[in-house]
């Protein structure tokens, strides 16, 4: 649809009427040489001609009104996990979806397909894990302000990571395909390994393998522990009337680094599913803990937040000293006897840590100072923190930014995206001075500006290792991301390499290649980092990198790449479960540099676990959003029940505006009746 409007009055169209016409009539009412037929015709021209200019000065806008028409969109969410796989013919499946797809287009509704992780062109059954909880939800938000008729689950009901989808508050309803199995299988299933993952070499430590029972009374049930194929230890139970089983063993820790255990169920005659009856457990010997000490002026729930990113770490032991609430052991708060202090709000107004602090940093322990309301600004310099704040008692709400140029710690590619929607923490306001060697990792955004000012950065000498974070309340931060996403994990991963880079001695070597994690599982890539320096210890690219792994097998795999700026991990896909060892080797100004280390893969198996299906659970599902379970046996009658609810297509109406002095056809169009009258007076001899 459109329409003519005007920047101006419409009344003025009348005078532009009367001035055009009066115009031509005065050019043409003198004598003339041409017939009376042509003088009219002329006189016709000019007057179209000087009203149309006119009427451009009054700014007409054409503006034209599109209605789109978008159809009722229905997703069809495949529950494209092994375990589904396991137990249904995947082919006849898709086939049988793609039938009842095509009847359900031929009702004026716009189908996609997905499987659990987002749309896709194609199912492929390998996902290693349920989450129906989260596809679910994520469905919903995909489709946000979009005309979102209802989902189609087709699902064995088993979820394994997530909440359950029960719990969920969908807007639309959610009509269940079942498909699998619902039959009880004979099975004894390896639930869970329960272990420590970090031991000290020398020590027992404990590992218990738990185990389900299944339509197997009073069978012998035997459980063993091994290692590179050695029989470790071995234990036999009688099930009885059982359906859970505990089995625990006390193991040597030996040799140091990362060791594979196989723990290993004997299968029984009865058993279909023997995928359940292995585990791999991975145990990591090391030689001591390293001591953190955290020093405070009182109870804070930054220190709180704090502690649990270290108590998930195994290698580090804490203390908290809180003079007059929570005192350590005298022992630790010596110089020498611990290899970080990470100092909450101080040097203090109160100078209860004062002294404390002084002698630490005096002895070039390195250290995590956490600036607050309570710290004394002005005391930084004098116990060895070289940042100086102008006197100011007022505070700035900032957030926190990751510097895109920080690239020592490896972090993660989504971090930026997930720090980024944290809460505002507080921050002296002002301007300070900080030293120029210091490395930033998050800057300070007021409301949308990023500044250059820093919230945290680190800054180091031949001896000693600062961070210095300006500003307190980082609990918040912790609290606000597990309510966006249910983890922490953005923030732990943050504090978590801040404090092993802290704690740990200055690597020197102008060569570093480590993989970004310790362990990884066999659905994603393993991602090395490379990183060379030159004698100022700037970071240089262009160096090829050899990397050797050698499996547990002793097979070798060699690779080579390349670094650049932006391109300095290595991603290898296709590796199986094990221990891998590496050994990567690059030339830096002529001479060989080496690095040796070693990781982890663990197989995620969690979808041999269950194999039953769970039809109860998409009944449930369906009745509360007001959609309808179907067996895959009766989902051909999906599209005729819904064929009796009206598919209502939603409209969007897109509005544009041209102003007619813009279009060229306007242009041309006045260009010719002008040319075309000048001609013929040219013509007739006039001028």
């Amino acid at each position: 649809m459109q329409r003519l409007i005007f920047e101006y009055s419409p009344a003025y169209f009348f005078a532009c009427l009367v001035l055009g016409a009066g115009y031509a009539f005065l050019l043409y009412s003198s004598r003339y040489s041409w017939t009376k037929s042509l003088n009219r015709f002329l006189f016709a021209i000019r007057t179209v001609l000087v009203i149309s200019l006119m009427l451009l000065l009054l700014g007409p806008i054409l503006k034209n009104t599109e209605n789109i028409f978008e159809k009722p969109s229905l997703v069809i969410l495949v529950d494209n996990s092994k375990s589904v796989k396991e137990a249904t013919d995947t082919a006849r499946l898709i086939s049988h979806l793609q039938a009842v797809g095509d009847e359900l287009k031929k009702q004026n509704r716009e189908i996609e397909w997905s499987g659990l992780n987002g749309l896709t062109d194609r199912i492929h059954f390998a996902g290693s894990t349920s989450d129906l909880a989260t596809a679910l939800r994520e469905t919903i938000n995909r489709y946000e302000g979009k005309n979102l008729a209802g989902i189609v689950l087709v699902s064995d009901g088993i979820y394994n990571n997530g909440l359950s989808p029960l719990y969920l508050p969908l807007r639309v309803p959610v009509y269940t395909i079942g498909v699998g199995d619902t039959t009880d299988r004979a099975d004894i299933v390896l639930k869970n390994v329960a272990y420590n993952r970090i031991v000290y070499q020398g020590n027992k430590f404990p590992l218990r393998a738990e185990l389900g029972i299944i339509g197997l009374p009073d069978q012998e049930i035997t459980v063993s522990v091994l290692q590179q194929g050695k029989m470790l230890q071995q234990q036999k139970k009688n099930s009885g009337t059982k359906s859970v089983l505990d089995f625990d063993f006390q193991l040597d820790a030996g040799t140091q680094g990362i060791q594979r255990l196989e723990v290993r169920v004997e299968s029984l005659p009865r058993e279909t599913n023997l995928k359940n009856n292995r585990a791999s457990a991975f145990v990591e010997v090391v030689e001591g803990k390293k001591k953190i000490l955290l020093i405070a002026r009182s109870p804070h729930p930054d220190i709180k937040a704090l502690r649990t990113v270290v108590e998930k770490n195994s290698n580090y032991e804490m203390m908290v000293h809180i003079p007059g609430v929570k005192e350590s052991d005298p022992a630790f708060l010596q110089p020498g006897k611990v290899d970080l202090i990470i100092a909450h709000q101080g040097p203090d107004v109160e100078g209860k840590t004062t002294a404390l602090l002084t002698a630490f940093l005096n002895a070039k322990t390195s250290a995590l100072i956490v600036i607050g309301q309570k710290t004394l600004l002005r005391a930084l310099p004098t116990v060895g923190v070289a940042v100086n704040f102008d006197p100011s008692t007022q505070r700035d709400e900032v957030q926190p930014v990751l510097n895109p140029n920080f690239h020592d710690l490896g972090f993660s590619d989504d971090l930026n995206t997930n720090i980024t929607r944290y809460p505002p923490v507080f921050v002296p306001f002002g301007k300070f001075s900080f030293p120029a060697t210091a490395k930033i990792i998050l800057h300070q955004r007021i409301g949308s500006v990023i500044t250059e000012r820093p919230l945290l950065y680190t800054v180091e000498d031949d001896r000693q290792k600062l961070a210095v974070l300006i500003g307190d309340g980082i609990w918040k931060w912790r609290l606000s991301e597990f309510q966006e996403t249910e983890k922490t994990n953005s923030f732990d991963e943050l504090f978590s390499k801040l404090l092993q880079y802290l704690s740990t001695q200055d690597d020197r070597r102008k060569f570093r290649c480590f993989p970004l994690q310790q362990e990884f599982t066999s659905d994603g890539p393993v991602v090395m980092e490379s990183q060379v320096y030159n004698d100022l210890y700037e970071p240089v690219f262009g160096n090829t990198i050899d990397l050797e792994l050698r499996d547990e097998q002793g097979k070798l795999t060699n690779y080579r790449y390349v670094t650049g700026p932006g391109n300095s991990r290595y991603r290898i896909g296709g590796l199986k479960e094990g221990v891998y060892r590496y050994k990567a080797t690059t030339e830096v100004k002529g001479k060989k540099e080496e690095v040796r280390g070693e990781f982890l893969l663990t197989e995620q198996n969690q979808e041999a676990q269950n194999l039953t299906a769970d039809f109860g659970l998409l009944r449930k599902l369906a009745e509360n959003t007001g959609g309808k379970f179907y067996k895959l046996t009766d989902a051909n009658r999906l599209p005729s029940d819904l064929s009796g609810e009206q598919a209502k297509s939603l409209i969007h109406s897109e509005e544009s505006f041209h102003p007619l002095i813009n279009l060229k056809a306007v242009f041309f169009l006045l260009l010719a009746l002008i040319s075309l009258e000048w001609f013929i007076r040219k013509y007739m001899g006039a001028y």
